[in-house]
């Protein structure tokens, strides 16, 4: 299998864990040791803080009401997805957005991810 195919195969294993909301497996599984998370205004580095933060997000959802992927693609390490997301929060608060990630892949590994949307 070559780099393009085994990174392919990985990110469509991944946003099957995340369609069925899975997340912190996800983490686990496809996310290395040393990996760097950035959003707008905030860099998170190593696997335990990035799991840390995602702990703290998913307490704070009382509901993911839509997820979709529309569009991803991968290439040589490189991966990327479109995801939509709508959720309410323990608030009662209703979300949504619409985000790019850019994946940078290691041996089967996210070793950093960047995501794109308007905060």
């Amino acid at each position: 299998m070559s780099i393009d195919e085994q990174t392919n195969v990985r990110l469509d294993s991944l946003l099957s864990y995340l369609r069925e909301g899975r997340i912190l497996d996800a983490m686990r599984e496809f996310y290395a040791d040393n990996v760097t998370m950035e959003e707008p205004g905030q860099s998170t580095h190593g696997l335990a803080a990035n799991t840390e933060r995602e702990k703290n997000w998913l307490s704070s959802v009382r509901e993911v009401r839509n997820l979709q992927v529309p569009r991803h693609a991968a290439g040589p390490n490189t991966a990327m997805y479109e995801c939509i997301l709508d959720w309410t929060d323990t608030q009662g608060k209703d979300h949504h957005i619409e985000q790019v990630a850019v994946q940078t892949w290691k041996h089967g590994k996210i070793i950093h991810e960047r995501f794109y949307y308007d905060a």
